[in-house]
């Protein structure tokens, strides 16, 4: 754990995921809370009869939920999440408990993929019933919402309000927060595909869910990882044999082998910035081992639910 990263200090809710109470400090403004670390299907995966899915049928290991990310700022007194994910319900209950807010100022989409978009059906007439909730969308993906069922239904009634957002172009959240959309090349069937700049006035954090692979990305992924102060960065798949019974060219993500292999050679400090998120159910690094362990070994770090990360400079 490096030192942006911490999960017991003082003051405030304790947040109870995976066996541990995560307590937040008190002098943490703005944060971070990480709300899910796996991919769309989630762990364990439906359909799953495979060793390690069967650890968590039989107790052993527990549930990981969909990735995404909470976004607290006391000063304004205002959450938001990060993708609207099949676990929409246990991560927005999870972001309100962490904050003590109980309010959800908005949502950010990434792309139009099952796991980052699924959970928006929550805030529906069938559900929640929910008012004019702000989800903030690139132009692709706006239309997409806007003309298929049972999305439109949701822009129809009122549920969400679709804002549109631009590539590079900063959205002012509130006097200390700002959040730059960032596209990047992934299957876009439905919509563009975007990670997200999180910045408060003192720190930054880097959030790329899903991308294909990193040379084919027209950024420097090391020179953005040195701009910001944390990166959580796609894992999907650890290695090109993880799915046996399966074309991975079909899902291209970049393996954990090989971002670990172009990070390499860079500074302690660089590696300590990378916090790997989006691991599918068949990557060893969702469970404590020998995979992971090297991993923290060489300096990176492995996201875990309920984890915190502060905005502020003093911890």
């Amino acid at each position: 754990m490096n030192q942006y990263f911490f999960k017991a200090l003082f003051f405030l809710l304790p947040l109870v995921t995976s066996g541990q109470s995560i307590l937040i400090n008190s002098k943490a403004q703005q944060f971070i809370t990480v709300l899910g670390v796996a991919q769309d299907g989630g762990y364990p995966q439906a359909g799953c009869t495979e060793e390690f899915c069967m650890r968590h049928w039989r107790g052993e290991e527990n549930k990981r939920h969909v990735v995404s990310l909470g976004l607290t700022d006391h000063q304004s007194k205002q959450n938001w999440l990060f993708e609207a994910t099949p676990d929409f319900t246990y991560q927005l209950q999870k972001l309100q408990e962490t904050s003590g807010l109980t309010n959800l100022s908005g949502i950010f989409l990434t792309h139009a993929h099952m796991g980052h978009y699924a959970g928006l059906l929550n805030l529906g007439r069938e559900a929640q019933g929910s008012s004019g909730v702000v989800v903030y969308v690139l132009p692709k993906m706006k239309q997409f919402l806007e003309h298929n069922a049972p999305w439109s239904q949701l822009v129809a009634l009122g549920n969400i309000e679709l804002v549109l957002i631009e590539p590079d172009k900063p959205i002012q959240l509130s006097p200390a927060i700002q959040v730059t959309p960032m596209l990047v090349p992934h299957r876009d069937e439905f919509s563009e595909t975007v990670g997200f700049i999180i910045q408060s006035s003192e720190r930054s954090a880097l959030f790329i869910p899903d991308i294909d692979k990193w040379p084919l990305w027209d950024r420097d992924i090391l020179a953005e990882v040195d701009r910001a102060d944390f990166a959580l960065i796609d894992a999907t798949f650890y290695g090109a044999k993880e799915l046996p019974h399966r074309d991975m060219s079909e899902v291209p993500h970049p393996f954990v082998s090989e971002t670990v292999e172009l990070f390499r050679t860079s500074s302690t400090l660089l590696r300590n910035k990378i916090m790997f998120i989006h691991m599918n159910h068949t990557n060893p690094i969702l469970f404590n081992g020998p995979e992971r362990n090297e991993l923290i070994k060489l300096g990176f770090d492995v996201a875990d639910e309920g984890e915190i990360i502060s905005l502020n400079n003093e911890l």
